[in-house]
């Protein structure tokens, strides 16, 4: 008998993994929900820009006021065939992605020194708040004659504008670890590498991308308004051309390609974050 229903009962799952029927409707849900939300981006598109098409025409605007969406498009496709779109966007790239390395390095490790030592934050942290009440916009032309008018002063000013953020959740990312098991790793003799490696930056994980997300986003315009003081090159530069000639279809261009690097950059942390935190439980 008790043969029987052994060979007939269904093999338990893994532990870990829950097969409950309530559980696989809420992962089917999220995951409908997440197609759902994607599926209505090209409908909202196509309305934005018959929307726009229609302010055009209902308004009779001229086409250094307001170019209509297919001029934009033209005037895009013109750009990226004869590369003037990519090697600006690129130069833009690279200002971008230096400075956040600069930016995003400077303030995870001051953020940890600071986590640890309240004293020293009470210390440096007026001077960090008093430098972030200064317009990046009025500090920039100073980098610019300390630093020269090439690379550098643009990455610096960057790394500026990430670094606030990226500082002030790296703080709280670390402060917010358990103390209750901080105090048990110590009693089973952990070093401070293991400590961190192993306790302090998993459970800081979800607000550090938290501060990640908010400092990509903040690197674009870092890396414009750098452009804007003095460039030869890069998508604030062609904006200030383009205002200049009222080539408003090309500052278009320009605007729209800067909102796709700051949309890529912000969906590639986003996906970093799942796949990094796909263990936490989900609501």
């Amino acid at each position: 008998m008790s043969t029987t229903r052994d060979m007939t009962s269904s093999p338990a799952p893994p532990r870990g993994v829950s097969h409950h029927p309530s559980s696989l409707r809420k992962r089917r849900a999220r995951v409908s929900e997440r197609y759902r939300a994607y599926l209505l981006l090209p409908p909202a598109l196509l309305l934005f820009l018959c929307l726009w098409q229609l302010v055009v025409t209902l308004g009779s605007y001229p086409t250094f006021i307001l170019p209509p969406p297919a001029l934009v498009f033209r005037k895009f496709m013109v750009a990226l065939t004869d590369g003037t779109l990519l090697h600006h966007a690129w130069a833009t790239l690279r200002e971008v992605f230096l400075g956040l390395a600069l930016g995003l390095t400077v303030a995870t490790l001051l953020g940890y020194v600071f986590a640890k030592s309240k004293p020293l934050e009470r210390l440096l942290s007026p001077y960090i708040v008093a430098s972030q009440s200064i317009p990046i916009v009025a500090l920039a032309p100073l980098l610019v004659i300390w630093f020269g008018f090439g690379l550098l002063s643009k990455v610096i000013v960057c790394a500026l504008i990430v670094f606030f953020p990226v500082l002030i959740n790296t703080i709280v990312g670390l402060r917010s670890v358990d103390q209750n098991l901080v105090d048990l790793m110590r009693s089973y003799g952990a070093t401070r590498t293991q400590m961190f490696t192993m306790l302090e930056l998993p459970a800081a994980l979800p607000v550090l991308l938290g501060g990640l997300k908010i400092g990509v986003t903040l690197s674009v315009i870092g890396a414009v308004v750098g452009e804007f003081v003095a460039a030869d090159e890069g998508l604030g530069f062609l904006v200030n051309l383009s205002r200049g000639l009222f080539d408003t279809p090309m500052m278009f261009v320009a605007l729209f390609t800067l909102v796709i690097i700051a949309l890529s950059l912000y969906g590639s942390v986003a996906l970093l974050e799942s796949r990094l935190l796909s263990w936490r439980p989900s609501k």
